[in-house]
C-alpha cells in the first residue's frame, strides 16, 4: 500500500480577504465527504483584510489531527509571504502557484507547477476575479490528488448553498483549474486522495458552535457578550440558533440577548440574570477575564450562578489575538482578589463543548458560583468532526432553590448563607417568590446575610466556600484515562491536546516508552487523577503556556509524597500542538531526570 495515500499536508498561503476561506473549506469538505480522516486550521490575522493568511489541511489515515511536522504540497497565492513561504519548503515539496502573480520559484529541488489563475477567472467574471482565482486551485489540487470532480461538486453546493449562480461560475472556474492542470502540468505524484467509508450520521463543527448549542440546549435565559476574537462566534451561534431552537407559543425567543457595552457589564448583567433566577452566560477571552474580575469575585463570595466560557487566546496583554494557547488556567482558577476557587470545565473535543455547554448551568446553580469553561482558539475556531451530541435524559439541575412558603419551611433553621446539609452548599430564594428577605452580599456577612466584620464569622464563611467548591472535584467530569499495563511513564494533559496526544503517544511507544495519558476535564481535579500519578513510576504534565499552569496547581494541592512523580513540559509559540516538537521535549525531559 502506498503511505501517501491520504497520508499528507497541503498549506494554503493567502491573504485575508480574499474569499480564500470558501476554496479551502471545499478541499476540506470534499475529502471530509470522502471518508478520509482530515483536519483544517486556519492561521489568520488579527485584521479585517489584507495581511498573510494560511490554512493547513492534513490528510491521515492514522486520524492524526496536528497540523504536521512538514509541508507536502504548498499553495502560494501571496506575493507577500512568497518568498518565505518558498523558502521554508523542504526538498521534494510540490508548488502550486498563481503565475500572475509574476514572482519566481526559485527552488529546484522542489515540484513547482504554476496556473495563470487571475487571468483564467476574469474571463468568467472580472468583478469577482480576485475572489475566484482560488478556486482554480482546488481545481488543480483535485487534478494532483485525484480526487472526482462529483465530489467536488457536492462541497461547492453545501458551500454555497442556494446560490445557483455562485455555484455554476466556482464549478467553471474549478474545472478550468483541472482541465489545465492535466494538459500542462506533467506530474505523476505519489500523494493521492482515496475514498473510505463514511458514516454518513458524521459531520464537520467549529467548537464554538457546539458549546453554543450546548448552552442553548442548557436552558440559557440572558446571553450578554461583548465582541472579542476568539469568542465571538460562540454568541453569534446562540444568537443563530435562538430562533429555531428556543421560540415561545406566541413566537417570541425565549432568551435575551444583549451587547454589551463592554466586558465589566457583560459580567454583571450574568449576575443580574442568576440572582434574579435565571441562567445567565457571557464568552469572552483572557483579556475580557481580566476586565472581569471584580465581579466574578461577587458571584464567588454572594454565591451567585453564572457561566462565562473563556475561549483563550495568546497573551499577555493583546498578545496574539487570533493563535491558540492555555494561557488562562491559572487565572479562571482563582480569579478576582482574595482567596477564590472556582470551577472550570475544560472540554478537548467539540462533543465535550456541547455537553458542558448545558452542563455549566447545572453546575452553576448546584454550587450557587460561576462556572467557567475553558475552550481555546483552535478547538474553538476550527471545524472538528463529531457523530451527533448526546442529549441528556435527566432534567435541569436548579440546585438548592426554594421557591414558595412551602419549601422555606421544611428546611431547618434556614439562612441565606446557612449550610445545612454539611456540604458548604446553603439553599437560595428568588424574587417573586413571595419570600422576604432576599439577601445576596458581597461584603462581610454572617449565615443569615446580614453584614458582619466579625473575624471568626468571616473565617467560617471562607471555609465553607472552600469546602464547597472542593466538594465538587468528584461530582465533575472525570478524567479520560487510557492506560497501559506497565506504569512507566504518565501523561497528564487537558483541552485541545486531545487532538495531538494520539500522534505524540505512538511517538513516544515508538522509541520504546510505555505511555498511559490522562486528560484532565475539570478543576478542581477529580480524584482519579490523584490516583493516576500514584500509579505511574513517573508524570508529565503537557500544556501549552511557558509556565506550567496545571503543573503548578498540581504541585500545590497533590500529597508531597507524589510531588517527586511529577514533571512539567510546558510550551506555547501560538500555533496548535505538533505532535513530534512536543514528543521531543517529553524526551529531553526524560534525559534529564
Amino acid at each position: 500500500m502506498n503511505s501517501n495515500v491520504n497520508n499528507f499536508v497541503i498549506n494554503i498561503a493567502t491573504a485575508n480577504g480574499t474569499g480564500s476561506q470558501s476554496s479551502n473549506l471545499i478541499i476540506l469538505h470534499t475529502m471530509f465527504e470522502m471518508g478520509i480522516p482530515v483536519s483544517g486550521k486556519n492561521l489568520f490575522p488579527s485584521n479585517i483584510s489584507g495581511l498573510p493568511t494560511w490554512f493547513i489541511i492534513r490528510a491521515s489515515e492514522a486520524g492524526y489531527q496536528a497540523p504536521g511536522d512538514k509541508t507536502d504540497i504548498q499553495i502560494i497565492m501571496n506575493k507577500d509571504t512568497w518568498a518565505k513561504d518558498v523558502a521554508a519548503l523542504e526538498s521534494g515539496t510540490i508548488i502550486i502557484y498563481n503565475e500572475d502573480v509574476k514572482l519566481p520559484i526559485e527552488r529546484e529541488d522542489c515540484l513547482a507547477f504554476g496556473m495563470p489563475m487571475t487571468k483564467m477567472a476574469r474571463k468568467i467574471n472580472p468583478k469577482m476575479a480576485k475572489l475566484m482565482a482560488n478556486m482554480y486551485y482546488v481545481g488543480g489540487l483535485a487534478h494532483i490528488l485525484g480526487i472526482n470532480v462529483d465530489d467536488v461538486i457536492k462541497a461547492v453546493e453545501s458551500q454555497f448553498k442556494g446560490k445557483e449562480k455562485a455555484i455554476e461560475m466556482n464549478m467553471q472556474a474549478i474545472n478550468e483549474g483541472i482541465a489545465f492542470a492535466a494538459e500542462n502540468w506533467n506530474i505523476e505524484t505519489e500523494f493521492k486522495a482515496e475514498s473510505r467509508t463514511k458514516n454518513p450520521d458524521t459531520f464537520l463543527i467549529e467548537g464554538n458552535e457546539a458549546t453554543a448549542l450546548g448552552s442553548v440546549y442548557g436552558g440559557i435565559n440572558m446571553l450578554s457578550w461583548y465582541p472579542i476574537t476568539p469568542s465571538s462566534s460562540v454568541a453569534e451561534g446562540i444568537i443563530k440558533w435562538l430562533p429555531e431552537l428556543r421560540t415561545a407559543k406566541d413566537g417570541g425567543i425565549t432568551c435575551a440577548v444583549i451587547q454589551a457595552e463592554d466586558e465589566l457589564a457583560a459580567a454583571g448583567m450574568v449576575l443580574g440574570a442568576g440572582w434574579a433566577g435565571g441562567r445567565g452566560m457571557t464568552c469572552t477571552s483572557g483579556p475580557g477575564i481580566s476586565l472581569m474580575s471584580e465581579f466574578i469575585g461577587l458571584s464567588y463570595f454572594a454565591e451567585v450562578p453564572g457561566v462565562i466560557w473563556d475561549v483563550n487566546r495568546v497573551g499577555p496583554s493583546t498578545g496574539l489575538p487570533t493563535r491558540t494557547q492555555q494561557g488562562d488556567l491559572s487565572m479562571l482558577y482563582e480569579a478576582s482578589h482574595g482567596d477564590t476557587q472556582h470551577i472550570v470545565l475544560i472540554p478537548g473535543t467539540v462533543d465535550e463543548c456541547f455537553e458542558f455547554g448545558w452542563r455549566a448551568f447545572d453546575y452553576a446553580e448546584k454550587y450557587q458560583t460561576m462556572i467557567f469553561g475553558f475552550s481555546d482558539l483552535d478547538l474553538g475556531m476550527n471545524r472538528w468532526p463529531t457523530e451527533g451530541f448526546v442529549y441528556p435524559e435527566t432534567k435541569m439541575d436548579r440546585g438548592k432553590l426554594i421557591r414558595n412558603q412551602k419549601e422555606l419551611d421544611a428546611v431547618p433553621n434556614y439562612g441565606r448563607y446557612r449550610d445545612v446539609d454539611g456540604d458548604g452548599i446553603p439553599y437560595r430564594t428568588l424574587p417573586g417568590s413571595g419570600i422576604d428577605p432576599i439577601l445576596y452580599r458581597g461584603t462581610g456577612h454572617d449565615e443569615d446575610g446580614i453584614y458582619s466584620e466579625d473575624p471568626i464569622v468571616y473565617q467560617k464563611t471562607m471555609e465553607r466556600l472552600k469546602r464547597k467548591i472542593d466538594g465538587s472535584r468528584d461530582d465533575l467530569p472525570a478524567p479520560i484515562l487510557r492506560e497501559e499495563e506497565r506504569k512507566e511513564l504518565g501523561i497528564i494533559f487537558y483541552g485541545s491536546m486531545e487532538n495531538t496526544i494520539k500522534e505524540i503517544d505512538d511517538i513516544l511507544e515508538s522509541k520504546g516508552l510505555s505511555v498511559s495519558t490522562c486528560r484532565v476535564r475539570a478543576l478542581p481535579y477529580h480524584s482519579e487523577v490523584e490516583s493516576f500519578i500514584s500509579r505511574h513510576n513517573q508524570n508529565i504534565v503537557l500544556e501549552m503556556n511557558r509556565d506550567g499552569q496545571l503543573f503548578g496547581i498540581l504541585r500545590k494541592e497533590l500529597p508531597t509524597s507524589l510531588l517527586g512523580k511529577l514533571h512539567s513540559v510546558a510550551y506555547s509559540d501560538g500555533m496548535p500542538p505538533r505532535a513530534r516538537l512536543y514528543s521531543e521535549k517529553i524526551v529531553n525531559v526524560l534525559e534529564e531526570m
